[in-house]
């Protein structure tokens, strides 16, 4: 299975992210027509940032999956205050109720989870096993080279 790696100026990569974040005190309020909501909203705002791209995505009543592919000149904490932000901002314009149980307009948790996703682990420990015999081989040959 060959990966997908993308390019920008100076450099090619592979930056997939889970993403989890919740509203304030877990409250179960992501529900009916307002998942629909957030997942446009969420869609709309990726959208909005260059390369950014939402792979999977999961609204539940109490908290938000994403899968999204982040390209390494966006920071993933700058992404999420974004998205958090401007997504709090439209869902409280569009659903005034929301006001009434969170006071001072924060919806979202302060915290959100994040890990990585990408090449497998041990892939990638051979890999660098690999390349640290082959540095050693490959200097082994020049000092035989040179001593010749």
């Amino acid at each position: 299975m060959t990966k997908q790696f993308r390019m920008l100026a100076h450099s090619i990569y592979e930056c997939k992210y889970h993403i989890v974040f919740c509203p304030k005190y877990r409250y179960r309020v992501l529900k009916g027509d307002m998942v629909e909501s957030v997942k446009q909203e969420i869609y709309h705002l990726c959208s909005q940032k260059e390369d950014i791209e939402v792979l999977e995505l999961n609204v539940q009543e109490d908290h938000v999956h994403m899968v999204v592919w982040i390209p390494p000149k966006y920071g993933v904490s700058s992404f999420i205050g974004y998205l958090k932000g401007k997504l709090a901002i439209r869902l409280f314009n569009i659903y005034e109720r929301l006001a009434s149980r969170y006071w001072g307009r924060h919806l979202w948790s302060r915290g959100y989870c994040v890990s990585t996703i990408g090449l497998d682990e041990e892939q990638i420990r051979k890999y660098v096993k690999w390349q640290e015999k082959r540095e050693k081989k490959i200097e082994k040959e020049i000092q035989g080279e040179l001593f010749e």
